[in-house]
């Protein structure tokens, strides 16, 4: 009989092993004795508590497998996102002028594109990284319940990828903040504007002389915002001078500061000879980047004629609004000789030679009679020039005429009558 209890007993346990190698594959079982006086279905009912753990146990990991391998899809996807991101970033840099209405001047509507320029590109890169650390977090914290090595090493992975993006990312922004790659774009379409703006006052301006036979000297310049880009320049250059009186014609209401009307720049010295009111600073004469300020009023929308004399010994110089002195100083810039070859820029303020051009430095407003002189000029003469006497001088350095002037960006010439027209 106790053979007999044993052979039915391993019946059972060969039973179940069977089953059990059709549920999970190649495992390994252990049989357990009974006594002889136990039911065996009760037996193996108590001893079923194991088996259920284990069969639950293999259940959660398969189904925590599945959502890591779902959870493992969207990353790649969210990586091949920010990989197609990058590139896009790389290649398309900053986009061509913008114009109302958010199109480019092919017709398409840009406003609702993913990417309309690289700081938003960087942007959305910014969000796509977050959006992946954020997605790594939450598989970090589910992980944390199962230490598996396959979430591990999941994790790890994904850890590695986020890091590679960042590192790319942060390239791209230092290689745009070096090489400003889209600023040769802007660059271009800029100056295709400028060229057109150009180009039709030129033609207004033939126009003009077509219709009228006014002379060579009866105009003024308008500069009728604050640019980098507007501006005028001499076609010659100045030679070198040991004194000087420059006189000219303004008009502006700008504030605060009405800008630069005129800078001088030489190689090597941006600041050789400047003339500028900046921010809320009086109105400053610059001479080899030495300073002084001066008592001039003027942004009061009204004509205003100026004038100032400056002589190297001691660097004596004195200063005139209306024909009237208003002001007088020295020691300006003393024994140093006004170089020559430079560039002549009128209504902006030059960082380099010929160019640098600072926005929040340009002029604003109307000029227009500009002399300068190799010497200082008398008082009367002075005086001549502020009320339009016929005996005025004319800088025999520099002096007023259109064929001694290019424009440039926008900037518009207009007839000017001195004396009749002011005020």
């Amino acid at each position: 009989m106790e053979g007999l209890s044993w052979k039915l007993f391993l019946l059972s346990c060969l039973f179940a092993a069977e089953g059990s190698a059709q549920d999970f594959g190649q495992t390994q079982f252990i049989c357990t004795s009974v006594p002889k006086d136990v039911d065996l279905c009760t037996a193996a009912m108590q001893n079923s508590g194991p088996a259920e753990d284990l069969k639950t146990t293999i259940f959660q990991l398969r189904e925590t497998v599945l959502q890591q391998k779902e959870t493992i899809v969207n990353q790649k996807e969210t990586i091949r996102e920010l990989t197609s991101k990058l590139s896009r970033c790389e290649s398309q840099s900053l986009p061509a002028a913008v114009g109302p209405g958010g199109r480019r001047p092919g017709g398409k509507n840009t406003m609702g594109d993913v990417s309309r320029g690289t700081a938003d590109t960087l942007a959305q890169l910014g969000q796509t990284l977050q959006t992946l650390k954020q997605r790594l977090e939450n598989l970090e914290q589910y992980s944390r319940g199962n230490n598996s090595a396959q979430a591990n090493s999941m994790k790890d992975l994904l850890q590695n990828k986020i890091d590679d993006m960042e590192k790319q990312v942060l390239s791209r922004v230092s290689t745009l903040e070096e090489s400003k790659p889209g600023q040769g774009n802007e660059t271009d379409q800029r100056n295709r504007v400028e060229s057109t703006l150009t180009s039709l006052h030129h033609r207004i301006s033939d126009l003009e002389k077509g219709k009228e036979t006014r002379p060579a000297d009866r105009f003024q310049l308008t500069f009728p915002l604050r640019t980098n880009y507007m501006y005028a320049k001499a076609k010659r250059s100045l030679p070198e001078m040991y004194s000087f009186s420059v006189c000219l014609w303004i008009k502006s209401n700008a504030s605060p500061g009405v800008g630069t009307p005129f800078s001088y720049a030489v190689p090597g010295q941006a600041n050789e000879l400047v003339l500028i009111e900046w921010g809320n600073n009086p109105m400053e004469l610059l001479i080899n980047d030495k300073v002084t300020k001066l008592p001039f009023l003027i942004n009061d929308g009204k004509w205003h004629h100026l004038c100032i004399t400056w002589t190297t010994r001691d660097g004596m110089w004195e200063a005139f609004q209306d024909g009237v002195k208003r002001g007088n100083g020295e020691n300006l810039a003393p024994y140093h000789p006004i170089k020559p070859d430079g560039v002549l820029v009128l209504g902006q303020e030059q960082d380099t030679l010929g160019g640098g051009f600072d926005a929040t430095q340009a002029y604003v407003g109307e000029l227009a009679h500009l002399h300068i002189w190799n010497r200082k000029l008398s008082v009367t003469e002075i005086s001549n020039l502020a009320t339009c006497n016929s005996k005025a001088p004319i800088g025999n350095v520099f002096y007023w005429t259109e064929s001694n002037i290019e424009i440039f960006g926008g900037a518009t010439k207009w007839t000017f009558e001195p004396c009749s027209s002011v005020n």
